[in-house]
């Protein structure tokens, strides 16, 4: 329960930081785009993280199966959502040569999570692979 409520503690904190600063700009085009990705994919990784509660770790390791909420139809939804979240912030400061993280960060995340997907496969069987067979990434 204590790393949920940092990790939501450092998100808001983000958010708010990142809000206040946003508010003093003006809206230009790329501003609007970026937000508009930015916010919902923040909100929707805090409620993905929520939702993980205890399951959440550093490293792969198979504690409990988490499949209802976002985890319903996602396998991985902190990855897709961090991900659409630095998208919109990438388009929100108009840089796009900074897309260049997502060479690093994407096959990051797949690695990650085919090495997350073998360790709750072994740990939960055939639960686990009907629910991979239901959801996406």
């Amino acid at each position: 329960m204590k790393l949920n409520l940092a990790t939501l503690a450092i998100l808001l904190i983000f958010a708010v930081l990142f809000i206040s600063h946003a508010a003093g700009l003006p809206w230009t085009p790329a501003h609007i785009i970026g937000m508009a990705i930015a916010a919902p994919a923040l909100l929707l990784l805090i409620v993905a993280r929520l939702q993980l509660g205890g399951a959440f770790s550093l490293q792969a390791k198979a504690s409990t199966l988490v499949t209802t909420g976002l985890y319903a139809r996602i396998r991985n939804p902190i990855y897709v959502f961090g991900a659409l979240f630095l998208a919109g912030i990438i388009i929100w400061t108009s840089r796009p040569w900074l897309l260049l993280i997502f060479v690093i960060l994407i096959p990051m995340q797949i690695l990650r999570s085919r090495k997350e997907s073998k360790v709750l496969e072994e740990k939960f069987g055939p639960a686990y692979v009907a629910y991979k067979q239901k959801t996406w990434f």
